[in-house]
């Protein structure tokens, strides 16, 4: 009990230090009314569960490495994405880290490195800020979860390398993101 408490209460924490207000001079993420918004233009679905995928991962030997691979597996995610100009980890991808969280505690030899990521609005210095900010909030959400603190790197790639081209909304939420990357795949 006690320590659900002292999770809940860091996760609070962590939430509520979070920054959403840009650095001053420094040209930032559109802020129009909507954008990237849960239900406003450019809203992104992606971070939902897709059908027949398994919200738990599935049980495994340590070393096992096949459940990371199995698409009906949550573990197969290895995508969260941000709101705009935000380092917050959404709700809908809790139970992702926490999935993933759990397999680091299980299976202690693994590694693994979250990319951060950044739409191409914003200078690069800014960029690279926010990137290394949101890999910062999954690492730190999986080690209150249970995963090591030796287990997870993190790095900021900023804008330079978007997953998707293009230079409309949709295309720049699939670009704010961290991506789970685990050591020898």
């Amino acid at each position: 009990m006690r320590q659900w408490l002292l999770i809940s209460f860091l996760l609070a924490l962590l939430v509520g230090c979070a920054s959403t207000q840009p650095q001053t001079g420094a040209p930032v993420e559109d802020r129009a009314p909507g954008a990237g918004t849960p239900g406003g233009p450019g809203a992104s679905t992606s971070g939902a569960t897709p059908p027949g995928v398994t919200g738990t991962p599935t049980p495994s030997r340590a070393g096992d490495t096949s459940v990371l691979r199995d698409p009906r597996n949550i573990l197969s995610r290895r995508t969260i994405l941000f709101d705009y100009d935000s380092s917050v980890v959404r709700e809908e991808y809790r139970e992702l880290v926490n999935a993933h969280a759990k397999y680091l505690q299980a299976n202690r030899t693994a590694r693994i490195t979250l990319q951060g990521h950044t739409d191409e609005r914003g200078s690069r210095e800014y960029n690279i800020a926010l990137g290394q900010r949101r890999s910062d909030a999954v690492k730190n959400l999986m080690q209150l979860l249970g995963g090591g603190e030796a287990q997870v790197e993190t790095v900021s790639f900023g804008k330079e390398k978007p997953k998707v081209e293009g230079h409309d909304e949709p295309t720049w939420a699939q670009n704010r993101r961290v991506e789970i990357i685990y050591a020898g795949e």
